[in-house]
């Protein structure tokens, strides 16, 4: 039930949500032990992905797929993956510049070019968004 004040419909206050710039997403967390089996293709994916829109300030959520083969003679160490994800969560960052960012990242730590970064984004305003960097 809509309780009318003056004859007027309550409008919400409007908010601001402060956030981090991207110089706070940290990369050196990120850690890798050696592999050898160059062809071995590797999948690993989590739903707990979370950053901050820089338009609304709200909350971003994903899922981040990450497939790659291990030419370098490493593998990602999930525990610093982990870490290196939460970096992200206070962060304003535009979901194509997050999947850009975390290619990048993991190409250089993982010394790869057959790496694929894909983020699924939870449903805003309608809209689905998938993005792709990479490829294998």
């Amino acid at each position: 039930m809509v309780v009318l004040i003056g004859g007027e419909m309550p409008k919400a206050d409007g908010r601001q949500f402060e956030f981090l710039s991207e110089d706070s997403i940290n990369s050196d967390l990120l850690e890798a032990f050696p592999f050898d089996s160059p062809n071995q293709y590797i999948v690993t994916e989590t739903r707990e992905f979370s950053a901050v829109c820089p338009f609304s300030g709200l909350p971003d959520l994903a899922d981040v797929i990450i497939e790659y083969y291990p030419e370098g003679g490493k593998c990602v160490e999930l525990k610093s993956l982990k870490y290196y994800f939460v970096s992200f969560r206070n962060v304003g960052i535009y979901q194509e510049a997050v999947t850009k960012k975390i290619y990048e990242d993991l190409k250089k730590l993982l010394k790869t070019n057959r790496i694929k970064i894909t983020t699924v984004y939870n449903t805003r305003g309608g809209f689905d968004t998938t993005c792709i960097e990479g490829g294998l």
